[in-house]
């Protein structure tokens, strides 16, 4: 695993856009360093027999069929909830203007 150094704190640095202050890169420095070993650590494990997840639980997405009757179409879908908005004019909904 390549050695973290300056270069690659002011690197990853530019990269997050962050200004690091010259007298705290020692301390980001001991971080990173920190934060590699606890990877190096994991690395060193046996993971053979472990069973890949692939999100922490069994739980599944249920989701409804699609019915070709809940889709939109022109006859029952255009001027709905034309009523209820504060301005229409001719089954179109009135906005102010964005740009003058």
């Amino acid at each position: 695993m390549a050695e973290i150094n300056e270069k690659i704190l002011k690197h990853l640095a530019e990269l997050a856009r962050i200004n690091i202050d010259p007298k705290d890169e020692d301390k980001f420095l001991l971080d990173f360093k920190s934060i590699l070993g606890h990877f190096e650590e994991l690395s060193g494990l046996d993971t053979s027999g472990v069973v890949p997840m692939t999100g922490g639980t069994n739980l599944k997405n249920v989701v409804r069929e699609d019915r070709l009757s809940d889709l939109p179409t022109e006859e029952n879908d255009q001027g709905r909830g034309v009523e209820s908005f504060p301005e229409s004019k001719d089954g179109y909904l009135k906005v102010p203007p964005v740009f003058e």
